[in-house]
């Protein structure tokens, strides 16, 4: 059963993969907020597999 929480994180989680493609689809990717993005993302799928 999943938690509120955890919903949460996935959410943000799924948010953030669309920000990524969308910023990766743009005529000229900002690689620097790719990046960030992509931290953000993987932080909250390490906190995801901690539950």
């Amino acid at each position: 059963m999943q938690t509120t929480h955890q919903q949460a994180l996935e959410t943000k989680h799924a948010a953030l993969d669309r920000r990524i493609a969308d910023e990766t689809h743009r005529p000229m990717p900002n690689s620097a907020i790719i990046a960030d993005l992509k931290r953000k993302k993987l932080k909250l799928k390490e906190e995801l597999s901690g539950l």
